[in-house]
């Protein structure tokens, strides 16, 4: 459901053409060259079969390139040196064109984000003479004198030994073949081709092996096409010991292809070839249709005296394979058969703790300082319904006798508007409900609003409907903090403020405070982030799909980006993912390893995180990072380990698989006993949609995970004393800390409170202890500017970390404060603080940075950190429009290597006469010599286009 798949991509808005758009059956214009490709997201490919072919023309040649759209989905055709570009066409079969005049030589692209770096690029080429295709003629192979029957133009499989069903009638002499779609161009040589089964006959296998014949030239080529699948392929083996010397499959394409074989080792030897077919492209998934590529065509094997070239050559480097699909055991199960179907580890137990129809599309929830469970039933997903006409209810759902079953069901909510994301606490229940934030005050008491939703911020965009704001959780520093997709632009503010007082964000994690009512954007960049969690330290994560999944969120910073650019334009670059690995294999990308990376994770699909911080599982899972795999129907499990500033995130056995295609658990929480509860929206279709059709309506499921150590328990923590909630600061179960923060933070502030926090600051001998106790008297007012700064020399860089960045929560600090912050500039120790540090400086105004960050720059540990540079940078570059000359100086002492291309960058943007007198003097010094000439491959082709 939540599956941000390049569907998405639709929501990107048609451009103006910049080039004239031609409709080829209609035009009388004459062409010297009139190339037709079709574009899909694996490139451009030329009628003849070739990947993104290069194109040439002689100059001054009137030229056209028509794109024909291969799939459902936004593409265009740009050339880059003429910045010219077609309209954006999304249907399958509609085209476009671009029209020319050549006189140099370029790079063709489709120009929608991510499409080029996913392999839709070519070249141009602007030659002379005459432009020509021919090829040198090949020879076949002979034994015992007779030319062998490699070509098939014999009409039978003479000279070939066949097993299985898939060549038992593989001869076929028209075009399109009777088993290929009518459309197929196949392109063979001579009356026949050979195909193990085309689209229609996919599902038969076997192989057809050629007699053994001698190597008599140093090259070899063949016609290949069919799939770009492990299963189907053409083998050459050498005759002595059976040995493969070369393999290829197809490309996915119908056409055949040359491929060209390098025989000079194997002279004077015996070889064979082997045509290999065990792919039967059978889908388990259900709505997953059967792969019809699963075939092997082959026609015209010949040797060649040198390495023939042909402008249509199919290289092996050039196919994207496909693993086989993954064996899914189940699909449209009841609830408790799905939850006989999970495969948790030893200790552990699945139970279904409710199902349809009392719960129908579980989108998101929370736990309450009960212990029990308000649920978000989306029935207005996924178009927001007009105003007065929601659906979307919310749920309250208890568990009275520890059974596992949630037998207690109560309507807190109705007729709410595309819902997405829920707390509660601080008088009442927070919600995502794009474009709005709501608040909707609670009597908790009788579970009854005590007045209408408020809308709190608006803005929120609603481009697509998976991307929207969502994942809300209080975060240890008394904020509420979510997420949000990379597709939805969002231009969020207090209702009715003006654009100026607004704040832009379209993929990242950002704050709102529920008494100041602050907004911000805490980090920006990643993907559809729909999962986010802080582990013991207070140091939140994000899981994400499409790109690489896990992120530290430092606050201040901007992450890889699926697409479009950062607000900022002088970012040049950002941080990547902490991650060893991704969770899907093959080299087709991220979307094609769905449903075939079961051995990587499952694919690249997440929804959910939950850093377990309770105290009954065994203690290897504490502080590790749990996020369902949708595609892959599996909780996936990171072990994060602190690493330089930040973290590594490797990956760990998957905790458990649900076995069932329809499952899609999208997010789970621990509770009083230590217990995990998981919604689970359960569909057929994994994919998000605009067509509310497409989803199923009826079905949902939550599920409880426990283990043999659990204890049930019933609380109900705002029964308990101020006293009482201090204490629970020190509970193993991080349940009850936060619930208990949240508490103390709505009550207010408290002397005795503060007191007693502050004992537990100042002497209990646990790092995380002290932590709770700071970020409690933070949320409860209890600490001064200057208890604040004092803690800047604790003995734990934890505290002192995050000293700086409450210290920096208003976006100003003392002289005093900023005089210690240089000091640590200077001397401290601790990567992590230096981190803290620099993100410090991003909130407080840039003429206040300049000796932290002089002092940071210099730190020669820190040049390779995973972190520091980058923040450095994002920290640095404002100083460039305040002292031009002083921000080069500081760039030039910096350790990390692109600070001063970035910053000589930076200063020709500004584009004033000073800052050109500014470069022309530091050229003439001789300090930036060769730096000027190349800072731009450092810097402007990286982040600026994502």
């Amino acid at each position: 459901m939540l599956v941000p798949l390049a569907l998405a991509m639709l929501t990107v808005p048609v451009q103006d053409a910049f080039a004239q758009q031609t409709n080829t059956t209609q035009t009388t214009e004459k062409f010297d060259r009139d190339y037709a490709l079709e574009a899909t997201m694996l490139g451009f490919f030329a009628k003849d079969g070739s990947r993104n072919p290069t194109l040439k023309a002689n100059k001054g040649d009137r030229v056209r390139i028509t794109i024909t759209n291969g799939e459902l989905m936004t593409h265009d055709i740009a050339l880059e040196k003429l910045g010219i570009k077609s309209k954006v066409i999304i249907e399958k079969g509609t085209s476009t064109s671009l029209t020319f005049k050549a006189e140099q030589s370029d790079t063709y692209f489709c120009s929608v984000p991510g499409h080029r770096a996913a392999g839709m690029v070519g070249s141009f080429e602007v030659v002379e003479g005459v432009i020509s295709n021919e090829t040198v003629a090949g020879q076949l192979p002979v034994k015992d004198g007779q030319p062998l029957n490699l070509g098939f133009e014999t009409g039978d499989l003479k000279n070939w030994t066949a097993t299985g069903d898939a060549f038992t009638s593989a001869l076929f002499s028209s075009d399109p073949s009777p088993v290929h779609e009518k459309e197929m161009n196949i392109g063979y040589e001579g009356k026949y081709f050979l195909s193990s089964g085309g689209t229609l006959n996919y599902k038969q296998t076997g192989t057809l092996t050629s007699v053994p014949f001698q190597v008599t030239q140093p090259f070899a080529a063949f016609r290949v096409s069919g799939g770009a699948l492990q299963d189907t392929r053409i083998e050459i083996v050498t005759a002595a010991d059976n040995k493969v010397v070369y393999h290829i499959t197809g490309q996915g394409r119908a056409t055949l292809q040359p491929a060209v074989v390098d025989l000079q080792p194997y002279l004077n030897k015996e070889i064979f070839i082997r045509i290999v077919d065990n792919e039967t492209g059978i889908s388990q998934i259900p709505y997953i249709a059967n792969d019809k590529w699963a075939h092997i065509n082959f026609d015209d094997f010949r040797f060649y005296p040198s390495r023939p070239a042909f402008p249509n050559e199919l290289k092996q480097k050039d196919i994207i394979i496909l693993p086989p699909l993954d064996p899914v055991l189940n699909a449209g199960l009841s609830g408790k058969d799905a939850a006989k179907a999970m495969t948790p580890p030893a200790g552990f137990k699945i139970t279904l703790a409710a199902a349809e129809p009392d719960i129908i599309r579980p989108i998101s929830f929370t736990v309450d300082y009960r212990g029990r469970l308000w649920v978000v039933e989306a029935h207005t997903y996924p178009v927001r319904a007009p105003e007065g006409q929601g659906r979307d209810k919310i749920l309250i759902f208890e568990d009275t006798d520890g059974d596992g079953t949630l037998d207690k069901r109560k309507v807190f909510a109705e007729n709410l508007n595309l819902i997405s994301g829920i707390e509660v606490g601080m008088g009442g229940v927070w919600l995502g409900s794009a474009p709005n934030l709501l608040f909707i005050p609670a009597d908790f008491k009788n579970d009854k609003p005590t007045g209408p939703p408020q809308i709190l911020l608006d803005g929120w965009g609603l481009e697509d409907t998976h991307e929207i704001l969502n994942n809300l959780r209080w975060g240890p520093d008394g904020w509420l903090y979510g997420t949000h997709g990379v597709f939805t632009h969002s231009n969020v503010g207090k209702p009715g403020a003006l654009d100026s007082d607004r704040t832009k964000i379209n993929a990242g994690v950002w704050r709102y405070h529920p008494t100041s009512h602050k907004f911000e954007v805490f980090a920006e960049g990643s993907s559809n982030p729909w999962g986010i969690d802080f582990n013991d330290y207070g140091h939140p994560f994000i899981t994400v799909c499409v790109i690489p999944h896990m992120y530290h969120v430092i606050q201040g910073a901007r992450y890889q980006r699926q697409a479009g650019k950062h607000f900022n334009p002088y970012t040049y670059d950002d941080i990547k993912t902490i991650a060893d690995h991704v969770h899907w294999v093959g080299e087709r990308g991220p979307h094609a390893g769905n449903f075939r990376s079961a051995s990587a994770g499952g694919g690249h699909a997440h929804a959910g995180a939950m850093i377990y911080l309770g105290n009954s599982w065994p203690k290897e899972y504490r502080n590790d990072i749990f996020m369902n795999n949708i595609n892959g129907a599996r909780l996936n499990m990171d072990h994060l380990t602190r690493s330089g500033s930040g973290y590594e995130a490797t990956h760990k056995n998957d905790f458990m698989a649900m076995n069932d295609s329809w499952s899609q658990w999208l997010n789970f929480k621990y509770d009083a006993s230590g217990s995990v509860w998981a919604i689970d929206w359960y569909d057929k279709n994994q994919c998000h949609s605009p067509n509310p059709d497409v989803h199923n309506k009826t079905m949902g499921r939550i599920f409880k995970i426990t283990h043999d150590n659990d204890k049930w328990v019933q609380v109900d923590l705002s029964k308990a004393s101020d006293m009482e909630l201090v204490n629970y600061q020190l509970n193993p179960n991080e349940w009850y800390v936060r619930q208990a923060r949240t508490i103390l933070q709505e009550r207010g502030p408290n002397k005795k409170v503060h007191k007693a926090l502050k004992e537990i600051l100042a002497k209990n001998p646990d790092e995380t202890r002290k932590l709770r106790a700071l970020w409690t008297l933070h949320v409860t007012k209890g600490l001064t500017e200057k208890e604040l700064a004092d803690l800047l020399s604790s003995d734990s860089e934890y505290i002192r970390s995050w000293s700086i960045q409450l210290l920096t929560e208003n976006k100003s600090v003392s002289p005093e404060t900023l005089k210690k912050f240089v000091d640590l500039a200077q001397k401290d120790n601790s990567k992590l603080v230096r981190l803290y540090l620099t993100s410090g400086m991003l909130r407080i105004d840039p003429s206040q940075r300049w000796d932290v960050l002089d002092a940071l720059v210099q730190k020669t540990e820190d040049k390779d950190d995973h972190n520091l540079p980058l923040m450095e940078w994002y920290a640095a570059e404002p100083l460039a429009p305040i002292d031009a000359k002083r921000a080069l100086q500081l760039a030039e002492k910096s350790k990390f290597a692109k600070m001063l291309p970035y910053m000589i960058q930076r200063v020709e943007a500004i584009g004033t006469e000073e800052s050109k007198k500014v470069l022309k003097d530091y050229n003439k010094v001789g300090k930036a010599g060769n730096l000027h000439e190349h800072h731009g491959e450092h810097a402007s082709g990286t982040a600026m286009t994502h």
